[in-house]
């Protein structure tokens, strides 16, 4: 019984080893299409700032999903992304600052693909009003054969709110 117990407990060990090592993931800098990833973003945001829709829409996957948009959690597909920004860029000026691209290739784990993470900040101006809003963002693109399959936005949107003139009220005791 005592050699049956060495040997399950070896065996277990074994494969604990064995899954931990298989499921090791890695996540690097440096990779083949850094560069061109790097870029697809680029042009997406630049045309964000001249208001060019369809070069932003055409960066995108036909099948890609959008999340964050609007301060929700809910998805947005190609054709909603570019109603999104279409009404956006038709009512704001939107200018990027401060912005920085980080490609990312990862293996081995939930989230393994190439990716673009990407921070700055968009100054959008009413072009009615001329009002402006500073939104500092962050937003993670998932890039493949050269499109972006998938792009989550997160940002302040209470700054937005404030900015607007809303308010926040406490709970009552």
């Amino acid at each position: 019984m005592r050699a049956l117990k060495t040997t399950i407990l070896l065996a277990s060990l074994a494969l604990a080893s064995f899954v931990s090592n298989a499921q090791k993931s890695t996540v690097t800098m440096e990779f083949d299409n850094a560069a061109t990833a790097n870029e697809i973003v680029q042009k997406y945001v630049k045309a964000l700032q001249i208001g060019d829709v369809a070069t932003m829409s055409a960066q995108l996957a036909e099948n890609a999903m959008v999340y964050g948009l609007g301060g929700g959690l809910d998805s947005l597909n190609v054709a909603q992304h570019t109603e999104y920004f279409t009404n956006s860029t038709t009512t704001y000026k939107h200018n990027i600052t401060q912005d920085l691209y980080l490609p990312v290739k990862v293996e081995n784990n939930w989230n393994e693909g190439e990716w673009v993470l990407a921070w700055g900040t968009n100054t959008v101006t009413n072009k009615k009003t001329g009002k402006s809003t500073t939104i500092p963002y962050h937003v993670v693109n998932l890039i493949q054969d050269g499109k972006i399959i998938m792009s989550r936005h997160f940002y302040d949107v209470l700054n937005i709110l404030e900015s607007q003139g809303f308010t926040i009220t406490p709970p009552s005791e």
